[in-house]
């Protein structure tokens, strides 16, 4: 691929300042394309034409919406081979996993145009005599999106969806790492009947590109994912503005293993929570909390999985991990095996360096035995194919560990207890909690968020998606 890829503003493809490589984390001798770069100019005018798109889009017939989402999902759905290709090619999770984002990415724009067609608004009697009260739901104006590298698609897709749906506009601006999937989703949005400005795409760096975007007076309001020192930025900048702001930020999930856990169902589910798409997930479980009457057992069956699974080439059949995103990260990994160690865990299995047939960032999936809740490693996020075991003695020491985090994302258990999974429900301190399934894996059509650290915030995904892509109107009507 020798072009570059244009930047998309008020409707046109237009150049860059200048552009940059990406570079598949499988094969780093495969540049994926050039992607170009804004600048704070462009910036400025992607605002001003999302300004006036938003004028436009808000008064648009509600079929005409539908269809536009519609429209979107099922492309998205029809290429989703295609597309998810190109997404494990430059972020490197497998082709599965790849294809499998890029589905949810339409069935995304499937529920948010199906919510077109349901947004119902409410009528009330007043107090007072002969009047009546209706409150209804506005856009809130132009919305800028930030998006994360390691769901290139799905993340930005859950923020543009209902940010479409309930009539805003938005500027969007995709991690630098992996601009390859939201390049080809603003082609997509490109050839909808859009007014121009509605949807703007700006490629670059988070210092200039992402800080011009979310100090501006003329948003109101951003939606971020990424890290908590990153949000706490984003979060500082707007509020200078006094621009609505929703962060999804870091975590450290936890999965307790209780007493009467099935061992073969924990071992998957902390499989799936830990090492899948490479680890790199905000809701992948990192602490394995176990309890002593199964952990020998447990940690035994867990490197007997490890032992057996494939890392390589994400675009390989039958590998199960592909590499990390970008050389940075994996020293980062690597660097952690080291402080983990030198910090008194034992390092149970992997967590070195692969070489493979191609040049790529691949390591293997590193197991810690020996840990508490207290090491560096069980405090911070990771974001990388590593999980810790913590032993305990039961399940009450098991969920005050779990809680002892300043995050808030998820949290999971593994029991065959219906009072254990009820009373785990109610004490564990996070957005989301699964009782006998992976931390890792939600769903479209429900709230998602966390607590503390993890988030702030209105919620994402689901019917909660209008408390921040609306604003309220209450309006009274006295007949003459």
């Amino acid at each position: 691929m020798s072009r570059v890829h244009s930047l998309y503003i008020d409707g046109a493809w237009v150049d860059g300042c200048n552009s940059l490589a990406n570079v598949n984390p499988s094969d780093v001798s495969d540049v994926v394309g050039e992607f170009a770069q804004a600048d704070a100019d462009q910036v400025r005018q992607a605002i001003d034409a999302a300004r006036r798109g938003a004028a436009q889009w808000r008064h648009s017939g509600l079929e005409v919406r539908y269809g536009v989402l519609m429209a979107i999902g099922d492309e998205l759905i029809a290429r989703k081979e295609e597309l998810g290709r190109l997404l494990s090619r430059e972020e490197g999770k497998t082709l599965a996993e790849g294809m499998g984002e890029v589905h949810r990415s339409g069935q995304f724009f499937h529920y948010y145009a199906a919510e077109v067609l349901r947004q119902i608004d409410e009528r009330v009697d007043s107090v007072r005599p002969g009047v009546e009260v209706d409150t209804r739901r506005e856009p809130v104006g132009v919305v800028g999106v930030i998006s994360p590298w390691n769901f290139p698609l799905a993340t930005a897709v859950w923020k543009i969806a209902p940010a479409l749906a309930f009539g805003n506009a938005v500027v969007f601006k995709p991690a630098n790492l992996v601009p390859a999937s939201a390049w080809a989703l603003a082609e997509i949005i490109s050839r909808q009947e859009l007014p121009a400005g509605t949807f703007n795409l700006l490629m670059g760096p988070g210092g200039s590109v992402g800080d011009a975007l979310v100090a501006s007076p003329d948003i109101q309001a951003v939606s971020f994912t990424g890290s908590l020192e990153v949000g706490r930025r984003v979060a500082a900048a707007t509020a200078g503005n006094l621009v609505k702001c929703q962060l999804e930020m870091g975590s450290k999930n936890a999965l307790i293993v209780a007493d009467d856990a099935d061992l073969e169902l924990a071992v998957e589910a902390a499989f799936a929570g830990a090492y899948s798409g490479t680890g790199q997930k905000c809701t992948a479980s990192s602490r394995l909390i176990v309890t002593e009457a199964v952990h020998d057992a447990f940690v035994a069956k867990l490197i007997a999985k490890l032992e057996s699974i494939r890392v390589g080439h994400a675009l390989e059949e039958g590998v199960h991990i592909g590499p990390v995103v970008d050389s940075r990260q994996l020293e980062s990994n690597l660097a952690w095996i080291e402080r983990a160690q030198a910090d008194g865990a034992t390092l149970a299995h992997g967590g070195e360096r692969l070489e493979r047939d191609t040049d790529g960032y691949f390591m293997a999936p590193a197991l810690f035995t020996d840990t508490t809740n207290a090491m560096a490693i069980n405090r911070e996020e990771v974001f990388g194919p590593i999980a810790c075991v913590i032993k305990v003695q039961d399940y009450e020491e098991a969920i005050a560990t779990l809680n002892d985090t300043n995050f808030g994302l998820t949290a999971g258990i593994i029991t065959a207890s219906l009072k254990l999974a009820n009373d785990f429900k109610a004490r564990a301190e996070t957005g989301c909690v699964m009782v006998n399934l992976a931390t890792a894996g939600t769903d479209y059509h429900v709230p998602f968020g966390g607590r503390k650290d993890s988030s702030f915030g209105p919620r994402e995904q689901g019917r909660y998606a209008r408390e921040f892509y609306t604003v309220v109107k209450t309006c009274y009507v006295k007949a003459h």
